[in-house]
């Protein structure tokens, strides 16, 4: 749900700059898959007025992080695009990740992608996505609440528990989320405490209803979470039996990432001064 236009600020509230602002308008344009989106459709999201939207998009459109599309509607610009597919190309862990969701894919014909972490959401930067009619929801792009998808609580579940309370306490509800999405904080430290046993996550029906996906974190040289490598399918294709084959093919596949940084194996056991998150 978008943000009202023209709502009244009280005094606490700290009063947006120009910047502010600019970086408010180029996020919601690059919602929802890149758009077209109207002026209106931006004002809403945003809560900025729509002359003040319009004012942002045209400066964007002048320096090319906006296109004008019809009906007087908006997407991101040739210059935006090229700037975000240089940036990814530039992480070395993306470029060790791609292989290992091709590979996923092929072995278990489910949708592999690659997640970061950005505050409390979990962002999905690579997808490497089997042919078939049915396209899951996950797009390049897009995020999630990190206790609502199974890369997020992948990465959760290497943090010490001092910064996952941080993150649940400041935490904001998903749009949608699933029918067996984790309401309390203590569901979400129980869910950790068996991700760190297991080696991974499972979402069983977190982020979207009648879907499921499994996770394992990516390390660093630090031994801190950089991301998270994960598969994700229909309740029908990624019941129990499938979780129990592709759990530790997944966790696998992110060592195999970590390694590859320099990070340090992980087997499963709560590192020290670790504990998954639990209190």
């Amino acid at each position: 749900m978008g943000k009202p236009v023209n709502t009244r600020r009280s005094a606490e509230e700290p009063v947006k700059g120009p910047v502010d602002k600019a970086m408010e308008v180029l996020e919601a344009l690059v919602e929802g898959g890149g758009g077209p989106h109207r002026l209106g459709d931006i004002a809403r999201r945003t809560g900025l007025t729509k002359p003040t939207v319009h004012r942002h998009l045209r400066t964007m459109a002048e320096y090319g992080f906006a296109q004008p599309a019809e009906g007087g509607s908006y997407r991101p610009g040739p210059r935006l695009l090229g700037l975000a597919a240089a940036a990814l190309d530039a992480g070395r862990d993306l470029r060790l990740a791609r292989p290992v969701l091709a590979d996923l894919r092929r072995r278990t014909g489910l949708l592999a992608y690659y997640a970061v972490r950005d505050a409390g959401d979990a962002v999905f930067l690579e997808l490497s996505e089997p042919a078939r009619e049915y396209r899951m929801s996950t797009r390049p792009g897009g995020r999630a609440p990190l206790h609502h998808t199974a890369a997020g609580l992948a990465m959760l579940s290497a943090l010490p528990a001092e910064e996952v309370s941080d993150v649940l306490a400041g935490a904001a509800p998903p749009r949608t989320p699933g029918a067996g999405a984790l309401a309390e904080p203590q569901d979400v430290r129980a869910e950790l405490a068996a991700t760190v046993r297991r080696g991974y996550a499972l979402d069983d029906e977190y982020e979207e209803e009648d879907a499921r996906a499994v996770a394992a974190p990516v390390l660093d040289a630090d031994g801190r979470a950089v991301g998270a490598i994960a598969v994700r399918g229909l309740t029908f294709a990624l019941d129990d039996a499938a979780v129990e084959l592709f759990g530790p093919m997944v966790r696998a596949a992110a060592r195999t990432v970590s390694a590859g940084l320099g990070g340090p194996p992980r087997l499963g056991v709560v590192p020290a001064g670790r504990d998954g998150g639990r209190a």
